[in-house]
């Protein structure tokens, strides 16, 4: 006998109680797919409460969790949980960064912006004629 919608809502709201951490990162919009999540949760780029966690590890309200995103270090309190993937305006209420996160990544991004106006990147290999200037300044 197929279970009844009464018995699916409340399978739904167990499992809104307890969602894996790669689901939960992957719902929050922190990774484009469950895949990549994981991948970060084995690399050790994400920790739950200062602690090395597998993919499957539950999370719940109250967690801190902590990111590593490229130079970028994201730490969040959990807020709520989801197993769906919505929109972003959705996805940002699952989550509260803390301040001091905030202001760090916001400093490296600042680092980032202004630091690329410090190197002049060259245009590539020479030309036949700036192979000719670099012979006659070395006496060729």
């Amino acid at each position: 006998m197929p279970p009844s919608r009464d018995n699916r809502q409340i399978e739904a709201e167990d499992t809104a109680e307890r969602v894996r951490l790669d689901k939960w990162l992957w719902a929050a919009r922190f990774f484009k797919t469950r895949a990549l999540a994981a991948d970060a949760i084995a690399g050790g780029k994400v920790e739950v409460n200062e602690s090395d966690v597998k993919r499957a590890r539950p999370v719940s309200p109250g967690d801190v969790v902590r990111i590593r995103l490229g130079p970028y270090e994201h730490v969040v309190v959990v807020k709520a949980l989801s197993a769906r993937r919505g929109p972003a305006a959705e996805a940002a209420l699952l989550y509260e960064e803390t301040p001091e996160s905030r202001e760090r990544r916001e400093r490296v991004a600042w680092q980032l912006k202004h630091a690329s106006a410090l190197f002049h990147h060259e245009k590539g290999r020479p030309t036949t004629r700036d192979r000719r200037e670099i012979g006659k300044l070395k006496g060729r």
